[in-house]
C-alpha cells in the first residue's frame, strides 16, 4: 500500500481531468498514469519495453512488468496545442540500455478519449533489438476491494462473413482469482487478442471495453494494418490494460536500433465513459475517430453507391451485361456506380491468379470501356472501379518485368499465397507502378470511385536482408498507408473504399485515410444484420458501406429488409434492379429517396444500441442513431430457431421467447414526448407505442423476416407515417 511519505514525494505531470487519469512521477522519476491516492504498486510504468538480453522481470503470457520499463526514469516534459489537439510528451530514459522513450498523449478539451504513441531512440553505442513497446499502459482501472467481480469484458471476433461478432463475459470468468497473498506472486497469464498475418481484423477486431456495474466503461482502440495486440488482467488487486502493435512472440517483429537509429509505435486510443455504458463509450470513440481521421468531402456527401457485384454481376461485367444496370441504378438514385471485379479479364484461364497490368478487357468491352464509363456519367452518376493494388497474379507478365526485391519474399524466396505475390510499397518500382495505374484510371479514364480489395493474407510479413518479417509487414503497412495518401494529394475529389474480403482489414490505420469500408462479403440477407447493426463499433456510421441486394425473386418484405440494413450508415446497392417489376422497383426507389432525406444528420449522428450489440444468431435486432434533431431506429425480426435456411441454422432469442412485439429501452431519450415516424418501408404494417416516463419504445413487427426505420423526434412528422 502507499503510505503517506510516499504520497506525498510525487508530483503531477499530465492530467486528464474527464477520464480521471494522471500521470505522476515518484521521487525515483519513475512515472505511471493513475489518480495520485492510488496504490503504487498497482499502477504499470508508463511504459513497456521487451528487448533481446532485457526480458521481463515475472516471467508468463504478460508483456508488462518488463525491466526496461521498471528502470525508465523521467528527465522532462512538455505540452503544446495543435489546432484542437493538446499534445504532452513525457521523455524518459533507461540508464542501462541508453534507451529514451517519448510518449505523446495527445487530446482535445472536454473529451473522453486519450491516444497515445511512442518513439524510441537509440542513444547509447551499442546496438539494442527491440521485441515488445507498449503503445499504452495502464494499471489501477479498477482497484476497490471486490470491483473486479463486477468488471464485464467485451470483444468482437471478426471473420470472413461473420464481422463485427461482440462478446461480452465476467471479467473473472477469464481473469480468476488466484488469492496473490498466499502465493506472493501475481499471475502469469492475462486475457489477450492479437491479430495474426497481414488482415489485421481476419480474427478480432483491434477493439475491445470494460464496463462495471455503475455504467462506467473503458474502451480501446488499436490502429494497425499490421501487427497489435492487447492485455488485460489483474495486478496487485486492480484490472490493467497494456496496448501494443506488433511483437517477436505473436508477430515475428523485433527491431534492431542501432546508435542514433528510433522506432515509433503504432497509436492506439483509450476511450472512457463514467456513465452510460457501452453506447456512451462508442458515442466517444466515434467522436474521437471523426477528428483524426483526414477530411474529405464524402464523409458529408454521402453519395448513394450502387456496384455491380453482389449477388448480382459476381466479377462478370460486360458492356451488355451493365447497361441496363447502368441505366436502373441511375433511375433509382444512385450516385456512383462501380463496376468490380473483372473488368480487366481477357485470359481465358480466368483473371484471379493473372492480376497486376489492370488493363481493361477488350473482349469484354468491345468498344472499349470508355463508352460503359461514358454512360454512367450521363446518367448522372460517378463511374468506379475494382482494384486489388498491393497483388501482382503469378501469372500476370509484371511477375517477371518488376524485380525481385519488389515482391514480398520470406527466406529469399519470393511469397506467394492463393495464386498471388504480393508487392512491398517501399521499394519505388512497386509504388511507380501502382501510381501510373491509379493516373490512368483516374486522371485519364476519369474514375472518381476506387474500391480497393485486399482478398490474400500473406503471412507474418516480408523479409528485406536482415529485416525480420513482422518489421517487413509493418514498414509496408506504412509505406501503403502515405501511398493511399499520396493519391488523395494527387485527386482531392477521389474517393477511396477499404476492403479486404469484406471486412477483415477493418482498422482504422486504414479509416484514419480511406473514406467507406466494406464492411462484409455475407450473400445472405437474413445473416446480415448483426452486421449491419454492429458495423458502427469498427467505422463511423458514414464510413460503414452495407451491402443492399433486392433481387426480383424476392418478396416485397424481402427486399425492404435487406435495403433497411443500409439505411443507418453507407448505402452498398445491388442487385438485378432492371428486372424489377414497378412495385417492387418502386420500394427500392423510395428506400433511395428516405436515405437522402437522413443523410445529412448522419456524420453527426452518434450509434446506440437499444437491445445491446447484437449475438449472431438474435431474433430481434435494434441500432440507432441519435442526432441533434432526431434519433434514427432500425429494427429486424428474424426467423425464430425452428426451421433452417440454406442449410444454416435459423437465428434464436435471446432476449425471450419469439414474439412479433419487442420493447426496447432508449435512455437518452426517456421523459421526451416522441412522435414516432415510419420511415422505411412505407408499406410496413408495423406499430410502435412510447412510453415517455420509462423511456421505452414497443415495436410490433407482426411478420418475420421484416424490418423497419423508424425516426424518433418531438417535433411531428413532416414525412413518412406515425406509428
Amino acid at each position: 500500500m502507499t503510505t503517506a511519505v510516499e504520497a506525498a514525494e510525487r508530483s503531477l505531470l499530465w492530467s486528464h481531468d474527464v477520464l480521471g487519469l494522471h500521470a505522476i512521477t515518484d521521487s525515483a522519476g519513475s512515472v505511471r498514469l493513475g489518480a495520485p491516492g492510488q496504490d503504487w504498486n498497482s499502477l504499470l510504468p508508463l511504459v513497456e519495453v521487451t528487448a533481446t538480453g532485457h526480458g521481463r522481470t515475472w516471467s508468463g503470457e504478460r508483456f508488462i512488468d518488463t525491466a526496461i520499463g521498471d528502470r525508465l526514469t523521467c528527465r522532462g516534459h512538455e505540452t503544446a496545442r495543435d489546432g484542437d489537439w493538446q499534445c504532452t510528451t513525457i521523455r524518459l530514459a533507461d540508464p542501462v540500455t541508453c534507451l529514451a522513450a517519448d510518449i505523446t498523449l495527445r487530446t482535445c478539451p472536454d473529451t473522453g478519449f486519450l491516444r497515445s504513441q511512442v518513439r524510441l531512440v537509440n542513444e547509447g553505442s551499442t546496438p539494442v533489438q527491440l521485441e515488445s513497446v507498449s503503445t499504452l499502459a495502464l494499471g489501477g482501472i479498477v482497484d476497490a476491494r471486490g470491483a473486479l467481480d463486477g468488471l464485464t469484458l467485451h470483444w468482437a471476433d471478426n471473420d470472413w462473413l461473420a464481422e463485427c461478432r461482440w462478446r461480452q463475459t465476467a471479467f473473472r470468468d477469464h481473469v480468476v482469482a488466484l488469492n496473490r497473498s498466499a502465493h506472493g506472486h501475481e499471475g502469469r497469464g492475462c486475457f489477450e487478442r492479437y491479430s495474426q498475418g497481414s488482415w489485421s481484423t481476419g480474427r478480432h477486431l483491434p477493439i475491445a471495453a470494460l464496463t462495471d456495474r455503475t455504467g462506467r466503461a473503458w474502451l480501446w482502440q488499436i490502429e494497425s494494418s499490421a501487427g497489435w495486440r492487447y492485455e488485460t488482467g489483474e495486478r496487485e488487486g486492480a484490472a490493467y490494460l497494456a496496448l501494443f502493435g506488433p511483437d517477436d512472440a505473436h508477430h515475428q517483429w523485433h527491431q534492431t536500433l542501432e546508435p542514433g537509429q528510433e522506432f515509433t509505435t503504432v497509436p492506439a486510443v483509450l476511450v472512457g465513459a463514467a456513465t452510460g455504458g457501452l453506447d456512451a463509450a462508442f458515442g466517444e470513440l466515434t467522436a474521437y475517430r471523426r477528428r483524426m481521421r483526414r477530411s474529405h468531402p464524402d464523409h458529408t456527401a454521402l453519395p448513394v453507391i450502387y456496384n455491380d457485384y453482389m449477388n448480382t454481376l459476381m466479377g462478370d461485367p460486360t458492356t451488355d451485361k451493365l447497361m441496363p444496370l447502368i441505366e436502373a441504378a441511375g433511375s433509382a438514385g444512385a450516385e456512383v456506380f462501380v463496376i468490380d471485379a473483372g473488368w480487366y479479364d481477357d485470359d481465358a484461364q480466368g483473371w484471379w491468379d493473372a492480376v497486376g497490368a489492370w488493363d481493361a478487357s477488350d473482349r469484354r468491352f468491345p468498344g472499349g470501356i470508355q463508352k460503359v464509363l461514358n454512360a454512367i456519367r450521363e446518367h448522372g452518376m460517378t463511374p468506379g472501379l475494382w482494384l486489388e493494388p498491393e497483388v501482382v497474379g503469378v501469372r500476370s507478365p509484371l511477375a517477371d518485368t518488376l524485380p525481385p526485391e519488389a515482391f514480398f519474399r520470406r527466406g529469399g524466396v519470393r511469397v506467394t499465397e492463393h495464386g498471388r505475390h504480393h508487392l512491398d510499397l517501399r521499394h519505388p518500382v512497386a509504388r511507380a507502378h501502382l501510381d501510373q495505374v491509379v493516373d490512368r484510371l483516374v486522371g485519364d479514364w476519369g474514375v472518381g470511385y476506387l474500391k480497393l480489395d485486399y482478398n490474400i493474407n500473406i503471412g507474418p510479413g516480408t523479409e528485406n536482408g536482415a529485416e525480420c518479417a513482422g518489421a517487413g509487414l509493418l514498414g509496408h503497412h506504412r509505406a501503403h498507408i502515405d501511398w493511399l495518401g499520396s493519391l488523395l494529394d494527387r485527386h482531392p475529389g477521389l474517393v477511396l473504399e477499404n476492403c479486404a474480403s469484406g471486412g477483415l482489414r477493418m482498422d482504422y490505420a486504414q479509416l484514419a485515410v480511406v473514406q467507406v469500408q466494406s464492411t462484409s462479403d455475407q450473400q445472405d440477407p437474413l445473416r446480415y444484420p448483426p452486421i449491419a447493426a454492429a458495423a458502427a463499433t469498427a467505422a463511423t456510421p458514414e464510413q460503414a458501406a452495407v451491402w443492399a441486394y433486392p433481387q426480383p425473386h424476392f418478396s416485397l418484405d424481402e427486399i425492404a429488409f435487406t435495403l433497411t440494413g443500409a439505411l443507418p450508415g453507407r448505402i452498398h446497392l445491388s442487385g438485378f434492379l432492371d428486372r424489377m417489376n414497378p412495385e417492387q422497383y418502386e420500394l427500392v426507389r423510395s428506400a433511395v429517396s428516405v436515405y437522402k432525406t437522413v443523410r445529412s444528420e448522419i456524420p453527426d449522428s452518434l450509434p446506440f444500441w437499444p437491445l445491446g450489440l447484437p449475438s449472431w444468431e438474435d431474433t430481434w435486432i435494434a441500432s440507432g442513431l441519435r442526432g441533434h434533431a432526431a434519433s434514427w431506429l432500425a429494427l429486424w425480426r428474424r426467423e425464430p430457431a425452428a426451421g433452417e435456411r440454406g442449410g444454416v441454422p435459423c437465428p434464436r432469442d435471446r432476449h425471450g421467447a419469439d414474439e412479433s412485439t419487442r420493447t426496447v429501452t432508449i435512455s437518452h431519450l426517456r421523459g421526451a414526448h416522441l412522435h414516432p415516424t415510419l420511415l422505411y418501408p412505407a408499406t410496413s404494417d408495423a406499430t410502435a407505442a412510447w412510453d415517455a416516463a420509462e423511456g421505452q419504445l414497443t415495436v410490433s413487427l407482426p411478420r418475420p423476416n421484416t424490418a423497419v426505420l423508424l425516426r424518433l423526434s418531438t417535433v411531428p412528422p413532416a414525412e413518412g407515417r406515425q406509428v
